[in-house]
């Protein structure tokens, strides 16, 4: 990572010293790559509650397996599986990454979308605190589901953490959806307000919501319409 990008790292003194969630925006499929260099250098060791179709890749999947990281089946009841085994993590004093938005953002120019609730169960449920990220540049090394990366010129990686989400308040009491999709909501906003510091640009008003523009949530080909209901 450090032959193929430049990198500035910013306010990781932010970074408790205890475990806690990370929760970065998703731009392009290296993300993880700029992530766990930029967590590890930092003297953690990150692990990621990653798809489980990524353990069956031939070397990708060893190495998943190797580092202890965590797979997560999305159609199945094997979900509360992952979540438990991040709890012992985070006990643990860990780092679980988790990106909210569950797959590459499908704004067209790149904001944060929509979050999904996995986060937000996590850190509800045993208290450990949510520190958002953003970073910018890696999408010029290599765009987002491209086939190739792009390393002349060399890109310049910007990575900046932000203060833990305030969630306090949602501890306590029953973890309704309401509840989930709030402390989503904060998560996701946080995020936001990073990524647009990064760019020097103001965000939308509203973040991307992909069922709204007719698009699938998961898959490289997500402006194919989703089909209709039986």
């Amino acid at each position: 990572m450090n032959a193929l990008i430049g990198r500035t790292w910013q306010n990781f003194d932010r970074l408790p010293s205890g475990g806690f969630i990370l929760c970065p925006n998703h731009l392009t499929e290296i993300d993880p790559l700029v992530v766990g260099h930029a967590i590890y250098s930092s003297g953690r060791l990150p692990r990621w509650l990653t798809k489980d179709s990524l353990f069956k890749v031939p070397v990708l999947g060893a190495a998943l397996r190797a580092t202890g990281q965590i797979p997560v089946s999305r159609k199945s009841m094997s979900a509360a599986d992952s979540l438990d085994a991040a709890k012992k993590v985070l006990e643990a004093g860990g780092v679980i990454v988790i990106y909210p938005e569950g797959t590459l953002t499908r704004d067209p120019d790149l904001w944060p979308m929509i979050g999904r609730t996995g986060a937000a169960r996590l850190a509800l449920q045993t208290g450990a605190p949510v520190v958002p990220m953003a970073h910018w540049g890696d999408q010029k090394l290599f765009p987002r589901y491209a086939k190739k990366m792009y390393l002349f010129p060399r890109k310049h990686v910007t990575v900046t953490v932000g203060e833990q989400v305030q969630l306090d308040d949602l501890r306590t009491g029953p973890r309704t959806r309401t509840v989930l999709q709030e402390a989503t909501s904060r998560i996701m906003a946080s995020i936001t307000e990073l990524q647009a510091e990064l760019r020097d640009e103001t965000p939308p008003e509203n973040l991307w919501n992909p069922s709204e523009h007719g698009q699938t949530t998961t898959g490289r080909d997500f402006d194919v319409p989703k089909p209709p209901n039986d």
